[in-house]
């Protein structure tokens, strides 16, 4: 009798527990759409229609890169803390405000929506060269620095002048010289194309990932795009440094004479009038081109406190891009120290963080495959250890059977024994 018992209870554990049935089909997911915040819409100045070019086609943003800096900056209308005052309406298209030392976004409108730099794009030349060359470095204009748009910004270099490095930064920071911003990047990378490459290579490392810079002056080109959010970045790099600094609140400077050139030096102003107009002004940068609209970027300081605004798109009329700028500020200043919608990645984290899945990948142990079962057997027992009911069932039946059968021979041989014993007796 436990023979028999023994027979079944060892079919019924191949049955229920030999191989797991086969695990329940977990449907593929795939990247949640981008939700866009909840958000009002953007406080708009009425504008007067203008004719300008085409607008070109942006690059697609990517969800991730619409929430860098946090999820609430990745929608188009305005955002700003709950309970802040409205801010001032503009004819900007977008803009930003952020605080300088601690990366904190304050408030937004389209943070990561592409927009055209104009002359704001010196911001990232200065950023990417600033450290490079030495101010009191003496070089020579070529005529391939001259080579601008006509009736575009320029400081009036000549061809085979001699001017120093820091002469050219002033040129470029306070006259928006296009011909400076030439002559800077073939100083820092050997040409005005290869410093072209340097300032993307230094947006990715910034985390403005949506910035493509096509020249270094920020005449339009195809594919030159930013956003507020990344001018912010680029901003706060150039902020960071003590030369930049002084050279953006610099109000006037002497270009020098050439009198191997037999022409006298000139004086130029700054043309950022937030630094005559607005207390605390630190300095920043205008922009402009047909295509562009008004750009601008300024900064100020007010009880110890340096909050940078950016804007792009915006009309002359009826504010001008630094009014616009300044009457951000201003809302900028009047909310709370902590106040925050979001922040400014800090230089490299964008590439540290794309990096972690690989050195995560790169971590995982190696395994040694399996030699594959071959033949007949090697077939069932590869479609048993797959969870194929259709095999399992015949045979643990069959080892049932087997177990079954070898328990029952087992005990009738000690059944005659005991027999043979008691005949004995």
């Amino acid at each position: 009798m436990r023979a028999r018992v023994l027979a079944a209870a060892t079919a019924v554990t191949l049955l229920t527990t030999g191989v797991p049935a086969p695990a329940a089909a977990v449907p593929a997911t795939t990247p949640a759409a981008l939700a866009a915040p909840a958000t009002a819409p953007c406080p708009r100045l009425p504008a007067p229609k203008v004719s300008r070019p085409p607008r070109p086609t942006p690059p697609a943003t990517t969800p991730e890169q619409a929430a860098v800096g946090g999820e609430a900056l990745a929608g188009t209308g305005l955002v700003m803390p709950p309970g802040s005052p409205a801010p001032p309406a503009v004819t900007a298209t977008t803009w930003l405000v952020a605080d300088l030392d601690t990366g904190a976004v304050l408030g937004a409108c389209g943070a990561h929506v592409p927009g055209t730099p104009a002359s704001t794009q010196k911001l990232l030349l200065a950023a990417t060269m600033l450290s490079r060359l030495d101010p009191e470095q003496v070089a020579v204009a070529t005529r391939a620095d001259l080579d601008i748009e006509p009736g575009s910004s320029a400081v009036g270099l000549l061809v085979g002048g001699r001017y120093s490095v820091a002469t050219l930064w002033l040129g470029l920071l306070l006259q928006s010289g296009n011909d400076a911003a030439n002559m800077l990047a073939r100083l820092g990378a050997g040409s005005a194309q290869a410093g072209v490459a340097e300032m993307n290579e230094q947006a990715r490392r910034l985390g403005a990932g949506q910035t493509h810079a096509v020249t270094p002056s920020g005449l339009d080109g195809p594919g030159q795009f930013t956003s507020a959010y990344d001018l912010a970045l680029i901003a706060r790099a150039c902020f960071a440094d003590a030369a930049f600094r002084r050279y953006a609140l610099t109000e006037r400077t002497q270009i020098p004479a050439q009198p191997a050139l037999k022409k006298g030096g000139f004086q130029i102003q700054n043309e950022n009038q937030l630094i005559y107009r607005y207390p605390g002004a630190l300095g920043g940068k205008t922009g402009f081109t047909e295509l562009a609209r008004h750009s601008y970027v300024g900064a100020a300081q007010r009880d110890g406190r340096r909050l940078v605004v950016t804007l792009l798109g915006a009309e002359a009329r009826p504010v001008r891009g630094w009014q616009q700028g300044a009457q951000l500020l201003d809302w900028g200043f009047r909310l709370p120290r902590d106040a925050s919608v979001g922040r400014l990645v800090e230089p490299g984290e964008r590439d540290a963080e794309a990096a972690q899945p690989r050195q995560a990948a790169a971590a995982e142990p190696t395994r040694t495959a399996a030699p594959p079962w071959r033949g007949p057997a090697g077939t069932a027992l590869r479609r048993i250890g797959d969870g194929d009911w259709r095999v399992i069932v015949p045979v643990a039946g069959l080892l049932a059977l087997t177990v079954g059968g070898v328990a029952a021979v087992l005990a009738a041989r000690r059944g005659r024994a005991r027999r043979r014993g008691r005949r004995r007796a």
